[in-house]
């Protein structure tokens, strides 16, 4: 008691899939604000685009997905907004065109869209667009999910490792530094503390333009976490022609 305040931390929770009906996503919140025992949020997002039947968990199978009404569940995302109960909200896991039909009715629009990017999957198309619209990016398993069945070989990759001896810093400082030169929040998840001191340590040291430039020319996977989870259990994505995001 007494460490910090409530205005001294930023809390962010999501809508799932479950809840996107609109007279839903309020009480959807409301029930989040009581369990973390809160008057707010900092930021509220819609999980993903794709609505899935009352109860659904993941894994989600094919017959659990429900035809999206994005204009109706964002329209109550608003008024969560405009009542105050969360000072922001955003979006996750949105695609340009996803994104382009979301703004064409929004009110207000989604101050952020949190989606996978690290530097195997950059998400050059989708940050251009964001910067164009004023949303900013976060990005989910910035350091490409290492040890997880769905996961990259990120921090192996060459051109990281070269760059990390080279700063003598961590593979996975350098995959967080890069991220942050570009402007992009991002959100790594460790247990470990010391991995956790060391993913903070990021900030007193900068790549340089070569740097940079290398890490932007890595080779890309030719499917984001998403789209390859989709297409495998025939969600809302079906074959690879349907991911219009992919970087070229």
């Amino acid at each position: 008691m007494g460490v910090t305040s409530r205005q001294d931390l930023f809390i962010t929770s999501k809508l799932w899939s479950d809840s996107h009906d609109p007279e839903n996503v309020v009480s959807a919140l409301q029930q989040t604000l009581t369990n973390l025992k809160l008057d707010y949020l900092d930021l509220y997002l819609i999980h993903s685009p794709m609505k899935l039947k009352k109860g659904t968990r993941q894994p989600a199978k094919a017959e659990d997905v429900l035809p999206s009404d994005i204009k109706g569940t964002w329209s109550a995302m608003e008024t969560c907004f405009e009542r105050g109960l969360a000072k922001s909200i955003g979006v996750s896991n949105f695609t340009v065109k996803e994104l382009a039909q979301l703004l064409a009715h929004a009110r207000v629009p989604p101050a952020v869209n949190q989606v996978e990017m690290h530097p195997l999957w950059q998400q050059k198309k989708l940050r251009k667009f964001c910067n164009g619209v004023g949303i900013h990016v976060t990005a989910w398993s910035p350091l490409g999910a290492p040890g997880t069945y769905y996961g990259t070989d990120a921090l192996t990759n060459p051109v990281i490792k070269s760059i990390s001896s080279k700063h003598n810093k961590s593979p996975a400082q350098v995959a967080l530094r890069w991220s942050f030169q570009l402007g992009v929040t991002v959100i790594p998840k460790s247990f470990t503390f010391s991995r956790i001191s060391e993913n903070f340590n990021i900030f007193d040291w900068n790549l340089s333009p070569e740097d940079m430039i290398n890490l932007c020319n890595i080779k890309q996977r030719p499917l984001s976490i998403r789209e390859g989870l989709d297409i495998a259990q025939g969600l809302s994505f079906k074959t690879v022609d349907d991911c219009e995001d992919v970087d070229p």
